[in-house]
């Protein structure tokens, strides 16, 4: 891959910026003129310090300006699921465009919508067979808040308001998803926020502090842990639970056996919402179409987006129980809320050749073939001794880095800065792996890979990781 450029510096979340050794793009120069990047730290580019710039991709492997070659070992933002450059998909959408460009949902329908909204609810668990089109996956979770309040008020339960969700997690940017989001990172520059939103503990059985040696244990701990919340709030306040299938903040926290179906039992018992919010989990990222068919549970709302359209096409969902949709189907009720671009003809058109090729490509079954292959992978980087925990599933995996192994003793504040952005991420940039090296919570990194990766791909991602941590090991002790 050659040694165009070396890399100096790492802004955010894995994201890395070229050094000074070589002359700045022109698109550099431009990007910082007049492109507000997201979730960045602008200040840090300069003329020493190029944007980094990718200009193509092509299958697992993304190309920058300067002609290098990484794989996209986090599926752009765990989005891109079938890869780069499919003409099939972007053919489905030159269709699409020159049939029907676009056309609001507000009182009218289009085809694709109809259609996505019939296979989406083919494939969801239970009863969720009512599909609310946004244009992202903050969008969906904002839009199951205010379901959820609706809901309730319509069925004459005027004070459930509250929203439960966990410690760490991340549900989007909105002031209501940011409200259920609880990184104070995110949250504090925009306070005060929303009213009603409790947080309870995650599920990080390594960093367990009851049952630390028995998972089923903790997971009764953990459910245990929203009926206290509920129960300290008052259950006629509460209006929503809203939780990831796997936890991607803090590093790919899996629910503990019986986790979800006590949680379940207790939302049940109180009249409170279950939300499962799979913006990342859903579409084939753990090994199935939802989470609730990988961890046996119906919720009553599932928040969707990512890859619903492998990232060729901005689309979310919001899919919601027939029980939930039920009070809005009469008189004239209705649900006051949309956005003018969910639901576009080409992004339905999108997803659903999206879904097509999940079905006839044997996506899924590529994911489940090769998830334990790529935990036993992952396990074997233990012999280094700032790996600590390795925990995921499907094509969804975090590896937690510590001082010490036996103690778990961590890194935090400059510390964590300067393994994870002053080391860990350039060195694997530099190496043509892109992943997320994360601080929100314990030091991880993340990988994330297009549910099109072999084996091969697997190997290099893991090789690249051993090669990374090594050094990081030497330089840390």
């Amino acid at each position: 891959m050659g040694d165009q450029v070396t890399i100096n510096e790492v802004i955010t979340d894995g994201i890395a910026v070229a050094d000074s050794k070589q002359p700045s793009h022109a698109f550099s120069e431009r990007a910082r003129r007049n492109l507000w990047l997201q979730m960045s730290r602008m200040g840090a580019y300069s003329e020493t310090n190029e944007v980094p710039i990718m200009v193509r991709g092509e299958g697992t492997r993304v190309y920058d300006a300067n002609g290098r070659e990484y794989f996209d070992g986090l599926s752009g933002l765990f989005t891109n699921s079938l890869g780069h450059g499919r003409a099939d998909i972007a053919q489905a959408a030159a269709e699409q465009m020159t049939e029907l460009g676009f056309f609001p949902l507000w009182t009218y329908a289009h085809p694709r919508a109809i259609e996505l909204a019939e296979k989406i609810a083919s494939l969801a668990p239970g009863d969720l067979n009512r599909v609310f089109f946004t244009t992202g996956g903050g969008e969906a979770v904002e839009s199951a808040w205010k379901l959820a309040r609706q809901y309730h008020r319509l069925r004459g339960e005027m004070d459930r308001y509250k929203v439960i969700s966990r410690d760490i997690a991340y549900h989007g940017t909105t002031l209501g998803a940011l409200t259920i989001t609880s990184l104070e990172g995110y949250r504090k520059p925009f306070e005060p926020l929303v009213p009603g939103a409790v947080k309870v503990p995650p599920t990080n059985f390594y960093r367990a502090p009851q049952h630390a040696d028995d998972v089923a244990a903790f997971g009764l701990w953990s459910a245990q842990q929203i009926e206290e919340a509920i129960l300290r709030e008052g259950p006629e306040t509460v209006a929503a639970i809203f939780l990831e299938p796997v936890q991607n903040a803090g590093g790919c926290f899996t629910p503990p056996p019986g986790y979800w179906q006590q949680v379940r039992e207790i939302c049940n018992k109180y009249g409170v919402l279950l939300v499962s919010d799979e913006v990342i989990c859903a579409f084939g990222r753990i090994g199935t179409w939802f989470g609730g068919q990988k961890y046996d549970y119906v919720p009553d709302i599932i928040t969707t987006a990512k890859g619903i359209t492998a990232g060729y096409s901005p689309l979310g969902a919001m899919i919601v129980s027939d029980r939930i949709a039920e009070p809005f189907q009469h008189d004239d009720t209705a649900f006051m809320h949309g956005f003018t671009w969910a639901g576009h003809p080409v992004s339905c058109a999108v997803a659903l050749k999206t879904i097509d090729i999940i079905e006839s490509e044997g996506v899924l079954e590529n994911v489940n073939a090769n998830q334990d292959y790529f935990h036993d992978q992952l396990l074997k980087l233990k012999d280094i001794p700032i790996v600590g925990d390795v925990r995921g599933t499907g094509y969804f995996w975090g590896v937690e880095l510590v001082k010490d192994q036996e103690s778990k003793d961590t890194w935090g504040g400059d510390e964590a800065e300067r393994l994870l952005r002053g080391y860990v991420s350039p060195e694997m940039f530099r190496r043509g792996l892109i992943c997320r090296s994360d601080d929100r919570g314990d030091p991880v990194v993340q990988l994330a890979p297009p549910l099109i990766s072999t084996r091969e791909d697997i190997d290099f991602m893991v090789g690249t990781l051993r090669e990374v941590f090594t050094g990081a090991a030497q330089i840390s002790h």
